[in-house]
């Protein structure tokens, strides 16, 4: 069966749109709900079922960039404090590879995680590369889930240019100017998921038999 539009689930519920965007991306990744773009949200067969009722979901991907932009802020601060010249050379290498791979989802992807673990470990801090391996494995399977929603080539060139701010200030061991850049970054992708989830969940009224099976698809903003 289909839900109702985000605007009226926020009115019934007495909650922000916000949080009901955040709540339909939950449902989604736990396969309880899906999201067809032009069409509206549907519950899913599995939703249905006994088994499922029960389901924990995880945190939802807010909560995911709310902990990274504390935790990784603090690791880029920390980074610029200690980072070898090895260590810094490491993290342009993975920019670079980006920049050379930007229509390559996959490698892209790849690069992205690399750089936010070869800033753990220029931190110094063995436990903080730990616990960004767990927010990453956390972020492999929201992401997973979550791409068709998102745009693509442009929200991966605005990247490369927020991990370049990152690696300027670690080089110049500028541990306030590194914690800003990397808080200006998980912003501004926390900004693109609002703005890309806010146009996914919204029910548009089809405008032929054509609309909901061509309805707009693209990925999730790296970060």
């Amino acid at each position: 069966s289909r839900l109702p539009a985000e605007r009226e689930l926020a009115t019934k519920l007495g909650v922000s749109r916000a949080s009901v965007r955040e709540a339909i991306i939950s449902l989604e990744i736990g396969g309880l709900v899906e999201v067809r773009i032009g069409t509206g949200i549907f519950v899913t067969a599995s939703a249905a079922s006994a088994g499922t009722r029960d389901r924990d979901v995880g945190p939802g991907p807010f909560e995911l960039l709310s902990a990274r932009k504390l935790i990784e802020g603090e690791i880029a601060a920390l980074a610029a404090a200690n980072a070898s010249d090895h260590d810094i050379e490491g993290l342009r290498q993975t920019v670079r590879r980006m920049e050379s791979n930007v229509d390559d989802f996959g490698v892209r992807e790849e690069s992205d995680r690399d750089f936010h673990l070869r800033l753990a470990k220029a931190s110094g801090n063995g436990s903080l590369e730990l616990v960004v391996e767990g927010l990453w494995a956390q972020r492999a399977e929201l992401w997973g889930r979550m791409q068709k929603h998102f745009h693509t080539t442009d929200l991966a060139r605005q990247t490369i240019r927020d991990h370049a701010a990152i690696v300027k200030a670690v080089a110049a061991h500028d541990a306030s100017g590194a914690r800003a850049a990397m808080r200006r970054h998980i912003a501004r992708v926390v900004h693109e998921f609002e703005r890309g989830l806010e146009g996914a969940a919204q029910i548009q009224k089809a405008t032929g038999p054509s609309s909901a099976k061509h309805g707009r698809r693209a990925i999730l903003p790296t970060a």
